[in-house]
Protein backbone atom coordinates (compact mmCIF):
# COMPACT_ATOMS: atom_id res chain seq x y z
CA UNK A 1 0.00 0.00 0.00
CA UNK A 2 1.35 3.58 -0.55
CA UNK A 3 1.01 5.28 2.37
CA UNK A 4 1.11 8.36 1.03
CA UNK A 5 -2.38 7.70 0.48
CA UNK A 6 -3.62 6.33 3.72
CA UNK A 7 -5.58 8.70 4.99
CA UNK A 8 -5.42 7.49 9.06
CA UNK A 9 -1.51 7.27 8.58
CA UNK A 10 -1.01 10.76 6.18
CA UNK A 11 -3.14 12.89 9.68
CA UNK A 12 -0.86 10.57 12.24
CA UNK A 13 2.32 11.35 9.57
CA UNK A 14 1.40 15.06 10.52
CA UNK A 15 0.54 15.08 14.14
CA UNK A 16 3.70 12.82 15.05
CA UNK A 17 5.93 15.41 12.31
CA UNK A 18 4.47 18.66 14.25
CA UNK A 19 4.68 17.30 17.72
CA UNK A 20 8.12 16.30 17.14
CA UNK A 21 9.07 19.59 15.70
CA UNK A 22 8.35 21.08 19.31
CA UNK A 23 9.92 18.49 21.22
CA UNK A 24 13.21 19.43 18.81
CA UNK A 25 12.61 23.43 19.76
CA UNK A 26 12.18 22.44 23.19
CA UNK A 27 15.92 20.19 23.16
CA UNK A 28 17.37 23.80 22.50
CA UNK A 29 14.38 25.96 24.13
CA UNK A 30 14.05 25.32 27.80
CA UNK A 31 17.62 24.67 28.36
CA UNK A 32 18.39 28.29 27.10
CA UNK A 33 15.90 29.41 29.08
CA UNK A 34 17.28 28.27 32.18
CA UNK A 35 20.71 28.75 31.19
CA UNK A 36 20.02 32.70 30.09
CA UNK A 37 16.99 33.60 31.73
CA UNK A 38 17.25 32.29 35.08
CA UNK A 39 21.46 31.73 34.91
CA UNK A 40 20.96 27.81 35.75
CA UNK A 41 23.94 25.74 36.69
CA UNK A 42 24.90 22.60 34.88
CA UNK A 43 23.48 20.55 38.10
CA UNK A 44 19.93 22.58 37.52
CA UNK A 45 20.09 21.76 34.18
CA UNK A 46 20.95 18.27 34.68
CA UNK A 47 18.01 18.13 36.94
CA UNK A 48 15.99 19.88 34.16
CA UNK A 49 16.63 17.20 31.99
CA UNK A 50 15.89 14.43 34.72
CA UNK A 51 12.80 15.69 35.77
CA UNK A 52 10.87 15.96 32.04
CA UNK A 53 11.82 11.94 32.37
CA UNK A 54 11.45 10.95 35.58
CA UNK A 55 7.52 10.11 34.79
CA UNK A 56 8.90 7.17 33.15
CA UNK A 57 9.20 5.66 36.13
CA UNK A 58 6.20 6.85 38.12
CA UNK A 59 3.76 6.11 35.43
CA UNK A 60 5.95 3.69 32.79
CA UNK A 61 4.47 0.34 33.85
CA UNK A 62 0.73 1.54 34.68
CA UNK A 63 0.44 3.54 31.54
CA UNK A 64 0.61 0.37 29.06
CA UNK A 65 -2.85 -1.20 31.27
CA UNK A 66 -4.50 2.61 31.25
CA UNK A 67 -3.86 2.59 27.26
CA UNK A 68 -5.32 -0.81 26.67
CA UNK A 69 -8.58 -0.03 28.49
CA UNK A 70 -8.86 3.36 26.66
CA UNK A 71 -8.94 4.46 22.63
CA UNK A 72 -5.32 5.80 21.68
CA UNK A 73 -5.90 8.45 19.39
CA UNK A 74 -8.07 10.58 22.52
CA UNK A 75 -4.98 9.36 24.82
CA UNK A 76 -2.91 11.28 22.15
CA UNK A 77 -5.04 14.44 21.70
CA UNK A 78 -5.63 15.01 25.51
CA UNK A 79 -1.92 14.64 25.49
CA UNK A 80 -0.84 17.15 22.88
CA UNK A 81 -3.57 19.91 24.98
CA UNK A 82 -2.38 19.26 27.98
CA UNK A 83 1.41 19.72 26.75
CA UNK A 84 0.23 23.16 25.06
CA UNK A 85 -1.10 25.09 27.88
CA UNK A 86 1.78 23.88 30.02
CA UNK A 87 4.18 25.14 27.58
CA UNK A 88 1.81 28.36 27.75
CA UNK A 89 2.38 29.24 31.01
CA UNK A 90 6.37 29.83 30.43
CA UNK A 91 5.51 33.03 28.76
CA UNK A 92 3.27 33.66 30.32
CA UNK A 93 5.21 33.93 33.60
CA UNK A 94 8.04 35.30 32.36
CA UNK A 95 5.53 38.41 31.02
CA UNK A 96 4.19 38.72 34.56
CA UNK A 97 7.79 39.04 36.02
CA UNK A 98 6.71 35.33 38.13
CA UNK A 99 9.20 33.22 36.04
CA UNK A 100 11.18 30.85 38.44
CA UNK A 101 13.53 27.83 38.01
CA UNK A 102 10.59 26.04 40.22
CA UNK A 103 8.17 26.61 37.70
CA UNK A 104 10.44 25.54 34.61
CA UNK A 105 11.30 22.11 36.40
CA UNK A 106 7.61 21.64 37.25
CA UNK A 107 6.41 21.99 33.63
CA UNK A 108 9.22 19.30 32.58
CA UNK A 109 7.56 17.28 35.38
CA UNK A 110 4.27 17.79 33.89
CA UNK A 111 5.19 17.80 30.55
CA UNK A 112 6.61 13.80 31.04
CA UNK A 113 3.82 12.62 32.43
CA UNK A 114 1.90 13.97 29.42
CA UNK A 115 4.23 12.67 27.13
CA UNK A 116 4.04 9.04 28.86
CA UNK A 117 0.80 8.53 27.69
CA UNK A 118 1.44 9.92 24.12
CA UNK A 119 4.19 7.60 23.35
CA UNK A 120 2.44 4.93 24.88
CA UNK A 121 -0.58 5.48 22.55
CA UNK A 122 1.61 6.08 19.53
CA UNK A 123 3.32 3.17 19.62
CA UNK A 124 0.33 1.08 19.65
CA UNK A 125 -1.95 2.49 17.62
CA UNK A 126 0.81 2.47 14.18
CA UNK A 127 0.38 -1.72 14.02
CA UNK A 128 -3.72 -1.15 14.66
CA UNK A 129 -3.47 1.16 11.68
CA UNK A 130 -1.55 0.16 8.76
CA UNK A 131 -0.78 -3.72 7.71
CA UNK A 132 1.93 -5.51 9.25
CA UNK A 133 4.09 -5.25 6.23
CA UNK A 134 3.95 -1.61 6.02
CA UNK A 135 5.50 -1.18 9.34
CA UNK A 136 8.99 -0.68 8.36
CA UNK A 137 8.53 1.47 5.61
CA UNK A 138 5.96 3.25 8.05
CA UNK A 139 8.56 3.21 10.65
CA UNK A 140 10.74 4.72 8.41
CA UNK A 141 8.44 7.52 7.73
CA UNK A 142 7.59 8.17 10.91
CA UNK A 143 11.29 8.42 11.97
CA UNK A 144 12.44 10.77 8.70
CA UNK A 145 9.91 13.34 10.28
CA UNK A 146 11.69 12.96 13.62
CA UNK A 147 15.19 13.41 11.82
CA UNK A 148 13.73 16.06 9.85
CA UNK A 149 12.58 17.63 12.97
CA UNK A 150 15.99 17.23 14.78
CA UNK A 151 18.21 19.06 12.28
CA UNK A 152 14.75 22.12 11.94
CA UNK A 153 13.69 22.35 15.63
CA UNK A 154 17.20 23.01 17.08
CA UNK A 155 17.79 25.13 14.26
CA UNK A 156 14.65 27.20 14.30
CA UNK A 157 14.84 27.18 17.66
CA UNK A 158 18.43 28.43 18.31
CA UNK A 159 16.98 31.18 15.82
CA UNK A 160 14.14 32.11 17.31
CA UNK A 161 15.79 32.34 20.53
CA UNK A 162 18.50 34.69 19.39
CA UNK A 163 15.58 36.96 17.48
CA UNK A 164 12.89 37.30 20.17
CA UNK A 165 14.34 35.61 23.08
CA UNK A 166 14.51 32.40 24.58
CA UNK A 167 11.30 32.43 26.51
CA UNK A 168 9.15 33.77 23.72
CA UNK A 169 10.27 31.34 21.29
CA UNK A 170 8.33 28.63 23.42
CA UNK A 171 5.65 29.43 21.70
CA UNK A 172 6.33 27.44 18.84
CA UNK A 173 6.03 24.61 21.04
CA UNK A 174 2.56 25.20 21.72
CA UNK A 175 1.68 26.14 17.88
CA UNK A 176 2.98 22.32 16.99
CA UNK A 177 1.14 20.61 19.89
CA UNK A 178 -2.17 22.26 18.77
CA UNK A 179 -1.64 21.19 15.44
CA UNK A 180 -0.77 17.81 16.27
CA UNK A 181 -3.95 17.87 18.08
CA UNK A 182 -5.92 18.86 15.55
CA UNK A 183 -4.67 16.34 13.05
CA UNK A 184 -4.98 13.63 14.64
CA UNK A 185 -8.95 14.35 15.67
CA UNK A 186 -9.47 14.36 11.60
CA UNK A 187 -8.53 10.64 11.73
CA UNK A 188 -11.18 8.61 10.64
CA UNK A 189 -10.45 4.93 11.85
CA UNK A 190 -11.36 4.20 14.90
CA UNK A 191 -8.95 1.99 17.46
CA UNK A 192 -11.34 0.73 20.16
CA UNK A 193 -9.13 -1.00 23.18
CA UNK A 194 -8.71 -4.72 23.49
CA UNK A 195 -11.76 -6.54 24.03
CA UNK A 196 -10.89 -8.65 26.94
CA UNK A 197 -11.42 -9.80 30.52
CA UNK A 198 -9.78 -7.28 32.72
CA UNK A 199 -7.75 -8.00 35.74
CA UNK A 200 -6.29 -6.42 38.32
CA UNK A 201 -3.76 -3.86 37.59
CA UNK A 202 -0.49 -5.87 38.70
CA UNK A 203 -1.22 -9.09 37.49
CA UNK A 204 -1.30 -6.83 34.12
CA UNK A 205 1.72 -4.79 34.19
CA UNK A 206 3.46 -8.53 36.02
CA UNK A 207 2.37 -10.09 31.94
CA UNK A 208 4.11 -7.26 30.61
CA UNK A 209 7.32 -7.66 32.44
CA UNK A 210 7.77 -10.93 32.25
CA UNK A 211 6.83 -11.03 28.37
CA UNK A 212 9.82 -8.36 27.53
CA UNK A 213 12.10 -9.67 30.16
CA UNK A 214 11.33 -13.42 29.05
CA UNK A 215 12.06 -13.29 25.22
CA UNK A 216 15.28 -13.54 24.46
CA UNK A 217 15.68 -11.33 21.16
CA UNK A 218 13.05 -8.52 23.47
CA UNK A 219 15.84 -8.77 26.50
CA UNK A 220 18.32 -8.10 24.47
CA UNK A 221 17.31 -5.28 22.28
CA UNK A 222 15.39 -3.60 25.39
CA UNK A 223 18.97 -4.03 27.25
CA UNK A 224 20.49 -2.53 24.43
CA UNK A 225 18.51 0.68 24.24
CA UNK A 226 18.21 0.88 27.99
CA UNK A 227 22.11 1.01 28.18
CA UNK A 228 22.26 3.45 25.35
CA UNK A 229 19.59 5.72 26.62
CA UNK A 230 21.71 6.01 29.87
CA UNK A 231 24.44 7.01 28.39
CA UNK A 232 22.68 9.47 26.50
CA UNK A 233 21.00 11.28 28.72
CA UNK A 234 24.69 11.66 30.50
CA UNK A 235 25.43 13.65 27.29
CA UNK A 236 22.20 15.56 26.32
CA UNK A 237 23.14 18.16 29.39
CA UNK A 238 26.98 18.65 28.92
CA UNK A 239 26.23 19.09 25.11
CA UNK A 240 25.05 22.70 25.80
CA UNK A 241 27.38 23.56 28.48
CA UNK A 242 30.04 22.18 26.12
CA UNK A 243 28.97 24.34 23.05
CA UNK A 244 28.29 28.08 25.41
CA UNK A 245 31.03 27.91 28.09
CA UNK A 246 33.92 26.38 26.78
CA UNK A 247 33.30 26.71 23.09
CA UNK A 248 31.91 30.18 23.34
CA UNK A 249 29.38 29.30 20.31
CA UNK A 250 26.37 32.31 20.27
CA UNK A 251 22.69 30.61 20.40
CA UNK A 252 22.24 30.38 16.60
CA UNK A 253 25.55 28.30 16.36
CA UNK A 254 24.26 25.75 19.26
CA UNK A 255 21.01 25.43 17.57
CA UNK A 256 23.09 25.20 13.73
CA UNK A 257 25.87 22.34 15.83
CA UNK A 258 23.19 20.49 17.55
CA UNK A 259 21.06 20.25 14.42
CA UNK A 260 24.05 18.13 12.47
CA UNK A 261 22.44 15.23 14.30
CA UNK A 262 19.39 15.59 12.98
CA UNK A 263 20.85 15.84 9.55
CA UNK A 264 22.52 12.17 10.30
CA UNK A 265 19.09 10.89 11.46
CA UNK A 266 17.23 12.19 8.21
CA UNK A 267 20.77 10.05 6.45
CA UNK A 268 19.41 7.02 8.55
CA UNK A 269 15.67 7.20 8.18
CA UNK A 270 16.07 7.96 4.21
CA UNK A 271 18.40 4.54 3.96
CA UNK A 272 17.32 2.42 6.99
CA UNK A 273 15.18 0.43 4.57
CA UNK A 274 17.76 -0.74 1.82
CA UNK A 275 20.40 -0.78 4.82
CA UNK A 276 18.13 -3.33 6.27
CA UNK A 277 17.79 -5.21 2.93
CA UNK A 278 21.38 -5.54 2.33
CA UNK A 279 22.56 -6.32 5.75
CA UNK A 280 19.41 -8.06 7.29
CA UNK A 281 16.88 -6.74 9.66
CA UNK A 282 18.74 -8.70 12.84
CA UNK A 283 22.52 -7.71 11.56
CA UNK A 284 21.71 -4.08 10.90
CA UNK A 285 20.57 -3.43 14.68
CA UNK A 286 24.35 -4.02 15.65
CA UNK A 287 26.34 -3.01 13.08
CA UNK A 288 24.69 0.29 13.10
CA UNK A 289 26.04 0.46 16.87
CA UNK A 290 29.69 -0.59 16.59
CA UNK A 291 30.23 0.98 12.93
CA UNK A 292 28.95 4.26 14.35
CA UNK A 293 29.09 5.12 17.95
CA UNK A 294 33.11 5.39 18.02
CA UNK A 295 32.47 8.40 16.65
CA UNK A 296 31.22 10.21 19.55
CA UNK A 297 34.68 9.44 21.71
CA UNK A 298 35.90 12.46 18.78
CA UNK A 299 32.91 14.94 20.24
CA UNK A 300 35.35 15.97 24.08
CA UNK A 301 38.51 16.74 21.62
CA UNK A 302 36.28 19.83 19.63
CA UNK A 303 37.28 23.45 19.80
CA UNK A 304 36.16 26.84 18.84
CA UNK A 305 36.74 27.52 15.09
CA UNK A 306 37.27 24.94 12.59
CA UNK A 307 37.50 22.44 16.03
CA UNK A 308 33.69 22.87 16.25
CA UNK A 309 33.53 20.08 13.34
CA UNK A 310 35.15 17.37 15.66
CA UNK A 311 31.35 17.78 17.28
CA UNK A 312 29.47 18.53 14.09
CA UNK A 313 30.50 15.05 12.20
CA UNK A 314 30.51 12.72 15.23
CA UNK A 315 27.01 14.30 16.09
CA UNK A 316 25.68 13.56 12.27
CA UNK A 317 27.58 9.68 12.41
CA UNK A 318 26.33 8.60 15.58
CA UNK A 319 22.73 9.83 14.71
CA UNK A 320 22.84 7.99 12.02
CA UNK A 321 23.48 4.88 13.68
CA UNK A 322 21.15 5.62 16.27
CA UNK A 323 17.86 5.64 13.40
CA UNK A 324 18.99 2.69 11.63
CA UNK A 325 18.89 1.00 14.99
CA UNK A 326 15.53 2.16 16.07
CA UNK A 327 13.65 1.33 12.63
CA UNK A 328 14.99 -1.56 12.91
CA UNK A 329 14.25 -2.47 16.47
CA UNK A 330 10.64 -0.42 16.98
CA UNK A 331 9.33 -2.42 13.62
CA UNK A 332 10.42 -5.64 15.23
CA UNK A 333 8.89 -5.11 18.47
CA UNK A 334 5.95 -3.82 16.82
CA UNK A 335 6.06 -7.32 14.44
CA UNK A 336 6.29 -9.95 17.00
CA UNK A 337 4.10 -8.74 19.86
CA UNK A 338 0.86 -9.91 19.82
CA UNK A 339 -2.21 -7.25 19.76
CA UNK A 340 -3.25 -8.25 23.28
CA UNK A 341 0.16 -7.22 24.40
CA UNK A 342 1.44 -4.30 22.32
CA UNK A 343 0.01 -1.38 24.57
CA UNK A 344 1.58 -3.66 27.66
CA UNK A 345 4.75 -4.61 26.06
CA UNK A 346 5.32 -0.84 24.86
CA UNK A 347 5.08 0.47 28.54
CA UNK A 348 7.26 -1.93 29.83
CA UNK A 349 10.29 -1.19 27.28
CA UNK A 350 9.57 2.48 27.61
CA UNK A 351 9.83 2.27 31.43
CA UNK A 352 13.36 0.24 31.05
CA UNK A 353 14.97 2.10 28.47
CA UNK A 354 12.97 5.94 29.55
CA UNK A 355 12.96 5.20 32.90
CA UNK A 356 16.79 5.62 32.79
CA UNK A 357 17.26 8.69 31.64
CA UNK A 358 16.33 11.12 35.11
CA UNK A 359 19.70 9.19 36.19
CA UNK A 360 21.43 10.00 33.32
CA UNK A 361 20.81 13.37 33.32
CA UNK A 362 21.14 13.97 36.91
CA UNK A 363 24.76 11.60 36.79
CA UNK A 364 25.80 14.02 33.40
CA UNK A 365 24.93 17.18 35.48
CA UNK A 366 27.09 15.99 38.53
CA UNK A 367 29.64 14.55 36.45
CA UNK A 368 29.89 18.26 34.97
CA UNK A 369 30.05 19.80 37.74
CA UNK A 370 33.02 17.25 39.41
CA UNK A 371 34.92 16.69 36.13
CA UNK A 372 33.71 19.16 33.25
CA UNK A 373 31.74 18.89 30.34
CA UNK A 374 34.26 16.95 27.83
CA UNK A 375 35.35 13.83 30.24
CA UNK A 376 31.21 13.50 31.09
CA UNK A 377 30.65 13.23 27.61
CA UNK A 378 33.86 10.91 26.91
CA UNK A 379 31.96 9.01 29.70
CA UNK A 380 29.02 8.78 27.72
CA UNK A 381 30.29 8.03 24.19
CA UNK A 382 32.14 4.99 25.64
CA UNK A 383 28.82 4.11 27.45
CA UNK A 384 27.19 4.57 24.10
CA UNK A 385 29.72 2.12 22.15
CA UNK A 386 29.76 -0.51 25.11
CA UNK A 387 25.62 -0.56 24.60
CA UNK A 388 26.00 -2.84 21.41
CA UNK A 389 27.54 -6.11 24.12
CA UNK A 390 23.70 -6.75 24.75
CA UNK A 391 23.06 -7.20 21.42
CA UNK A 392 26.32 -9.06 20.21
CA UNK A 393 25.89 -11.70 22.94
CA UNK A 394 22.20 -12.42 22.19
CA UNK A 395 21.06 -14.65 19.02
CA UNK A 396 20.78 -12.00 17.14
CA UNK A 397 24.45 -11.86 16.78
CA UNK A 398 24.02 -14.97 14.29
CA UNK A 399 20.77 -13.73 12.67
CA UNK A 400 20.31 -11.97 9.39
CA UNK A 401 16.43 -11.53 9.25
CA UNK A 402 14.29 -10.51 12.47
CA UNK A 403 11.65 -13.45 12.77
CA UNK A 404 8.12 -12.58 11.48
CA UNK A 405 6.41 -14.66 13.31
CA UNK A 406 4.40 -13.09 16.22
CA UNK A 407 5.49 -14.65 19.62
CA UNK A 408 2.83 -16.27 21.70
CA UNK A 409 2.42 -15.04 25.44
Amino acid sequence: MNLTKHHGFSHLWVAQSASQFGTYVSRVVLPLVAATTLTATPFELGALYAIQNVAFLVIGLPAGVWVDRMRPRTVMVTADIVRAALLASIPLAWWAGALTMSHLLAVGLLLGFASVMFDVAYLSFLPALVRPEDLMAGNARLETSRSVSQVAGPAAGGGLAGLLSAVNAVGIQVLCYIVSAVSLSKIRQRVEPMRRERQPMLPEIAAGLRYVLTDPLMRAVTCCSATFNLSYAIASPLLVVMLVDELKQPEWAVGALMAAGGIGGVAGAMTSRVVAERLGSARVIWLALVTCMPFGLLMPLSSSGWGVLLFAIPWFVLNYGLILYNVAQISFRQQECPPEMMARMNATVRFLIWGVLPLGGMAGGALGDWAGARTGLAVAAAGMLLSALWVLASPLRTMRELPAVPATT
